[in-house]
């Protein structure tokens, strides 16, 4: 097993604070205010204290989870790691997990372009570029995993990012009127109509960015475990439990 993990330590020379009297929300405003005022951009989406003693779990916008002592003044990125009686248990994975489905629940699925299983067992939410030759390959078998129960809700993740060819691509096909038949010939590499409407799909695209997704195709399962790139249907079926 690879134990290769990168922690950097970054200390930014504020004057030290005494805690003892510090309420445990006192702490987290003061760590997230902190934190906000020293990396510009960063919106802090939680803190909490996390399993190690004196460290506490930072949720930011981009989906990377921190650590930070208890003044906000030390930082720590990278995973978290305890050792149990089973062996490494990964800490900072199963928060991303836990965070990824509320996020995920909370958003819902209003909106997504839906391949339904008519005998549904699972539900998979694929963040996918319609442009992106393994998120083609994993739509050919969209077929065969709905035969497997598994109904596949796209949500849009255009790389390019918004302004793009291929973000207006991805705005055509969900404002075609017939979503599935647009999604199925533009993956297919087929020209589909021009056409726009108010639609999600910049608001799916920066969901994608807070819950971690940083390629396509990345399948978010219905716990929160996040499957990044291309898994053939049969291997995702056995891997639900339903072969």
């Amino acid at each position: 097993m690879n134990m290769k993990h990168t922690v950097v330590a970054l200390a930014f020379g504020f004057g030290s604070l005494v805690m003892a009297s510090a309420s445990a929300g006192e702490v987290e405003d003061r760590i997230s205010e902190r934190l906000t005022e020293a990396v510009p951009g960063l919106q802090v989406m939680s803190v909490k204290e996390s399993e190690a003693k004196g460290l506490y779990e930072v949720q930011s916008n981009n989906g990377e989870t921190i650590y930070a002592t208890e003044d906000g003044q030390y930082l720590m990125t990278g995973d978290l790691l305890k050792i149990t009686d089973q062996g490494i248990a990964n800490v900072t994975e199963a928060a991303r997990t836990e965070a990824r489905r509320e996020m995920m629940a909370d958003y819902g699925d209003e909106g997504v372009i839906s391949f339904p299983a008519q005998n549904e067992k699972a539900v998979v939410s694929v963040f996918t570029d319609i442009d992106c030759p393994y998120c083609r390959k994993l739509h050919d078998e969209v077929p065969q995993l709905n035969d497997y129960g598994i109904t596949v809700n796209y949500y849009a993740f255009p790389r390019s990012g918004p302004n793009t060819a291929s973000f207006r691509k991805y705005e055509s096909v969900w404002c075609a009127d017939d979503q599935q038949a647009a999604m199925d010939a533009a993956k297919a590499g087929r020209k589909v109509a021009d056409a726009s409407c108010e639609n999600p799909v910049r608001e799916q695209f920066e969901l994608g960015g807070r819950v971690g997704v940083t390629g396509t195709p990345a399948i978010v399962l219905e716990d929160g475990n996040m499957v990044r790139g291309y898994v053939p249907a049969q291997r995702l079926a056995e891997g639900l439990g339903l072969l």
